[in-house]
């Protein structure tokens, strides 16, 4: 039975990465909203529980039956979730006016508590909250204060149940990871056995029993979710799966012939369907963002629904799915920041069950059962590409002569990043972990060539690092690696005469434009 923490959600932005930092302690955990809490599940050996946006004072705060697990399993509070098994217990969460956020240091420490083994006083953390614990439970201690914060951290002296005010899962709390893996494995007791190697051996047990011997279609993008999906299915069932690769006009330059190769070196079956021009003539005119996502995934549907009719013996539809697909897009506070590209949206006149083997998985994990598949590195290592493709780069209505100018400009952006040797030996490519090229298509600015006045389009290049997409910081590039870009794109690239470089980390920006 595989052990897994499960990650209670009211609603904090970084759910997902207290879930990756237990991911990295090759530890399963799961992440649910904070009313599904799985009851009779033996494999369950301890509770984490999120921060939210909401004050445990308002009206609309998300509550749990803390009695479901608490004297049961061991059980972590972070922020809210710190105030909540407070506030819960007779505690005193009180609205002091000012708001915690940002550095701090732990300035007592409790170091005979298991929570803090291995710490060293005035360890650094993170705050962000702005209600404060005023008092603690009578059968709970405090085990750390900073200079500002007296209950940065308290834990009950009769049940397993521990709680801190500040955010461990955050790089800024510098051994944050310690105190996961405290929770995790020495108060858990995570035998830590989830790594890339036996999830391929059980996912493709999985896959075999779940499908038999039916055949299986799968909708590949190019991108690494459904490259490593496709390998992965074709490894557990080899001919019964077939791949449809649909070309909708809006991919890299030359990414369609060049994908397709690629799938065939891997030996898979895979048919491509060039469907641009339907593409094109449905976004004529559209400049809305949301409605330009809509469009593009009710078409992709249609296309690729009239490509799998073709092959009639099929009764599953694998997908690439990963986990904070799945998660983002069933927001348990209902504000979903965008739509996704491969989450819904399918016919049910397809009449096909659905088969998501990397459904459990984080971005950087797919890569890792890349590489234990065998897989091209420059196919794994390839950074996150939107579904819609470059249409969502494009600001304002999309055309097939913007689409070339993007295509170009991107290609010389890229290629660049690929051809530029960092100290260590690597690329600059593998430095970043995204880089795209974006058309102010609905703006144009003077420039001069040669003896000519220009009015030509300015293209912004974009260039995050980041460990997991939820937040990231711009790339510091090298200055003549964006001299010898922007000078090769204006001279190359008919359409425009001025390069950009977007310096905005995410949040407050997104990773894409639109």
């Amino acid at each position: 039975m595989q052990q897994k923490i499960i990650i209670l959600d009211f609603g904090s932005q970084t759910t997902q990465l207290i879930g990756r930092r237990v991911r990295e302690l090759d530890t399963f955990c799961e992440i649910l909203p904070y009313n599904k809490f799985p009851k009779d599940d033996p494999s369950v050996i301890g509770v984490i529980l999120s921060g939210s946006p909401y004050s445990v004072h308002d009206p609309e705060a998300f509550k749990v039956d803390l009695s479901q697990f608490v004297g049961k399993i061991p059980v972590l509070g972070i922020c809210y979730g710190a105030q909540y098994l407070s506030y819960s217990n007779g505690g005193k969460v009180e609205q002091t006016g000012t708001r915690e956020y940002g550095r701090a240091n732990l300035e007592t420490i409790n170091l005979e508590n298991r929570l803090f083994a291995g710490f060293e006083k005035g360890s650094q953390v993170w705050m962000s909250h702005s209600d404060t614990i005023t008092a603690i439970p009578e059968d709970y201690e405090i085990i750390a204060s900073t200079g500002d914060v007296k209950y940065a951290a308290f834990a009950s002296k009769t049940q397993p149940v521990w709680a801190v005010q500040f955010h461990p899962e955050v790089y800024h709390s510098l051994q944050g990871k310690q105190l996961l893996e405290n929770f995790v494995v020495n108060i858990c007791g995570s035998k830590q056995e989830w790594s890339a190697a036996s999830f391929v051996e059980s996912a493709v047990q999985e896959i075999r029993e779940q499908v038999g011997s039916d055949r299986v279609i799968l909708g590949l993008s190019g991108g690494v979710d459904s490259s490593v999906c496709a390998v992965l299915l074709n490894k557990a069932i080899g001919k019964n799966l077939t791949c449809i690769f649909v070309d909708h006009g809006m991919l890299r330059k030359n990414e369609f012939t060049k994908v397709l190769e690629a799938y065939k070196v891997l030996g898979l079956n895979v048919i491509g369907v060039d469907a641009s021009d339907k593409f094109f003539k449905d976004l004529e005119g559209v400049t809305d963002p949301e409605q330009k996502r809509k469009i593009i995934g009710r078409d992709f549907v249609e296309v690729f629904n009239a490509e799998a009719k073709k092959i009639t013996d099929a009764k599953w539809l694998a997908q690439g799915t990963i986990y904070p697909d799945r998660i983002e897009s069933l927001s348990i506070t209902g504000m979903v920041i965008k739509s996704h590209h491969n989450v819904g949206g399918l016919p049910e006149e397809m009449h096909l069950q659905l088969c998501e083997p990397l459904r459990w998985l984080f971005k950087d994990e797919v890569r890792r059962v890349g590489y234990e598949l065998g897989m091209p590195e420059r196919l794994i290592k390839r950074h996150p590409f939107p579904g819609p493709g470059l249409a969502v780069r494009i600001l304002g209505d999309v055309t097939r002569d913007k689409v070339r100018i993007l295509q170009d400009a991107d290609d010389i952006y890229i290629e660049k990043m690929h051809g530029y040797t960092m100290p260590d030996g690597t690329s600059l490519y593998d430095h970043v972990w995204q880089a795209g090229t974006v058309l102010l298509s609905s703006i144009r600015s003077v420039g001069v060539m040669g003896d000519e006045r220009t009015y030509e389009h300015p293209v912004a290049l974009r260039a995050v690092t980041s460990m997991d997409a939820m937040t990231a910081d711009w790339a510091h590039l090298p200055y003549d690696f964006m001299a010898d870009v922007s000078n090769e794109i204006i001279r190359k690239v008919k359409g425009v005469n001025r390069v950009c470089y977007d310096i905005s980390s995410k949040p407050p920006s997104t990773i894409e434009w639109e």
